[in-house]
């Protein structure tokens, strides 16, 4: 009975669902977190009698076929890439992005990463970095003994050197864009990086060419939206019960089948 493959792939389906929707809720206090979503699309169909054909020989076309469907399965997990609500933190370092764009991260291979995590930290050279420790980029290095740290929409960064009341520009941080957000692989550590799906990383200034503007002392929260989720959850619950009673039921009638071939 093919009744049980098909509840089968609904089960599988309304799993993922889950699944997705627990990474969501379990990141909704990550910094920079873009929620994902799962896309379904159904099976290819088995055509018994297909719509449009010939029904007599009178030459009668059958307004309606009969069409059985195998099932669904699961075409992706989009991020979405809506803005998260900004916070304050009054940290100096801290950075949020306010638009479009990410920052650009050297890791230790050599290779960039990508993250719209703004928390950033020195290291023991006065670099700024992510708290895994790795290269802002560019890289900028802040003196020692330095004060006043501000970073401006635009992304230049300045202090005011020691035993100095004048304040001097150490560098410029930049946004990188993609023609595709959604595009991107995430990696863990709020890190993604860029694939053929994403389109060709576009470095450039804050504020231009389409790219956000830095609001410093501010952090961006995730963007899962509590209730939603929620609704989603109780949704797909009740979808996978659903598709257990099918699977319940089309084995009672394999088992009454069963008995009365005996």
């Amino acid at each position: 009975m093919r009744a049980l493959d098909v509840a089968a792939t609904g089960m599988a389906a309304m799993d993922l669902q889950v699944q997705v929707i627990a990474g969501n809720i379990a990141n909704m206090s990550t910094t920079g977190y873009k929620s994902q979503r799962a896309d379904f699309e159904d099976l290819l169909y088995e055509h018994v009698q297909r719509i449009g054909a010939q029904a007599s020989d009178q030459g009668n076309i059958l307004p309606v076929g009969i069409e059985l469907g195998s099932g669904v399965k699961t075409v992706g997990t989009p991020r979405l890439m809506t803005q998260g609500s900004l916070a304050q933190t009054g940290n100096t370092l801290d950075v949020a992005i306010q638009g479009t764009g990410w920052f650009k991260i050297l890791m230790p291979d050599g290779t960039f990463s990508y993250t719209r995590d703004g928390s950033f930290q020195q290291d023991a050279t006065g670099r700024i970095v992510t708290a895994e420790g790795d290269v802002v980029q560019p890289t900028i290095t802040i003196p020692a003994g330095s004060s006043g740290l501000t970073i401006n929409q635009q992304g230049q960064v300045s202090v005011t050197p020691a035993n100095s009341t004048t304040s001097t520009i150490l560098g410029q941080l930049t946004l990188t864009t993609f023609i595709n957000d959604a595009g991107l692989q995430a990696n863990g550590s709020n890190l993604f990086t860029a694939t053929p799906a994403s389109g060709t990383p576009q470095d450039g200034t804050p504020g231009t060419n389409g790219a956000g503007t830095l609001l410093q002392g501010s952090l961006e929260e995730s963007n899962v939206d509590a209730v939603t989720e929620i609704s989603n959850l109780i949704a797909a619950q009740r979808a996978y019960e659903m598709n257990s009673k099918v699977v319940t039921a089309a084995d009672e009638m394999l088992q009454t089948t069963s008995q009365l071939a005996r």
